[in-house]
């Protein structure tokens, strides 16, 4: 009797359907980071208001144009290396990228007469600051030797634009001072490979891409303040007409009822918009100036305003990665380069002017 039981009860359970309420969490939401990170060195510092006369002013500037020039006539330590030595490039090795500073757009034409809008960034006295190595970048202690451990990266630091040694604060300067180079105003960290390594001073320039090349560039949007969900999510907006009252641009039902009795983390809302870093992938370049380290870059897509600070980098998708070996490590300095390098889509305006008859 009690066996009969336990199967009727058994059925009566397989029958019943449970529903399962989903819970969303706040896994797929990351709140934007304003602390600076704990590796960060506070750069600008307070005047003093000491009182220096001409003769000292001089005297200092002075200092600072003997040590300026000094680093401007040091030769590349690439023109010392041996680069029949150096390991060879494979798709596997990460390279180290360039600051370059965002100057605006400008239109090219390809060579069926088709207009294309461009990006202009141009590379501003890049030069290597430091290198890190794996094991003091980033010490693993493991038991046994694992993969992680064979795909170390260590870290290069690149500077761009030489400032004023004394408009820096002492801890900023003793990064430069500690290697012989004056203060660079802008500093960034890229992630390479062992094989990738860069000596002290070695300068960086825009033939250390290529024509034709994908890169991925890293920069910070523009600051729009706050703005309302049209602006910032591109909300249509209520209707402008039968009775609407009041509520043209605003968001409308959030959806806080029901069994929820709250707010999804997430939700689109008014709010601070821009000045977050963004990162657009796979830019081409069509056009390179080697006297001024311009690069051409496909569209206008690139965040931030004119005059922002990019970081461009070899590109990481899968589809348009190197499949040729490039400029390894970097371009070594040579004076007899072309001017203007034009991919084989752009037509160059040092040629004749195509013209198209109508049918």
């Amino acid at each position: 009797m009690a066996s009969t039981n336990l199967n009727a009860l058994r059925d009566l359970f397989s029958k019943i359907r449970i529903v399962h309420t989903t819970i969303r969490t706040k896994t797929h939401y990351q709140p934007p980071r304003f602390r600076p990170p704990y590796w960060y060195m506070p750069k600008e510092r307070v005047m003093s208001e000491e009182i220096l006369s001409q003769e000292n002013k001089d005297f200092i500037e002075e200092v600072k144009q003997d040590k300026l020039s000094v680093q401007t006539s040091l030769e590349s330590p690439l023109s010392n290396v041996d680069l029949q030595n150096t390991p060879q490039w494979n798709p596997r090795i990460r390279r180290v990228g360039l600051i370059a500073r965002k100057i605006g757009n400008y239109p090219l034409w390809s060579k069926d007469g088709k207009r294309i809008q461009t990006t202009l960034l141009q590379v501003v006295d890049n030069h290597v600051i430091k290198y890190i190595p794996p094991e003091e970048y980033k010490p693993m202690k493991v038991k046994s030797v694992r993969w992680q451990e064979k795909q170390r990266s260590g870290c290069l630091l690149v500077g761009s634009e030489t400032i004023d040694p004394s408009t820096v604060t002492k801890d900023y300067s003793g990064i430069f001072s500690s290697v012989g180079m004056l203060p660079k105003k802008h500093l960034c960290r890229f992630m390479v490979s062992p094989q990738s390594y860069l000596p002290t001073g070695t300068p960086l320039y825009a033939t250390h891409f290529r024509v034709g090349d994908y890169v991925d560039v890293r920069a910070k949007t523009i600051d729009r303040g706050f703005q309302g969900v049209m602006k910032r999510w591109g909300f249509k907006g209520m209707p402008a007409s039968h009775g609407v009252t009041k509520t043209h641009r605003r968001p409308g039902n959030i959806g806080a009822g029901g069994e929820k009795a709250r707010v999804w983390p997430g939700t689109k809302m008014p709010g601070h918009m821009g000045n977050r870093w963004r990162i657009l992938r796979g830019v081409k370049i069509l056009r390179m100036n080697t006297k001024h380290n311009v690069l051409w870059m496909m569209g206008v897509g690139i965040p931030g305003e004119t005059g922002a600070m990019c970081y461009l980098y070899d590109t990481v998708l899968p589809l348009r990665k190197l499949k040729t070996a490039p400029p390894f490590p970097t371009s070594s300095p040579c004076d007899d380069l072309p001017l203007e390098y034009y991919d084989d889509l752009i037509h160059p305006f040092e040629e004749s002017t195509i013209s198209f008859e109508e049918a």
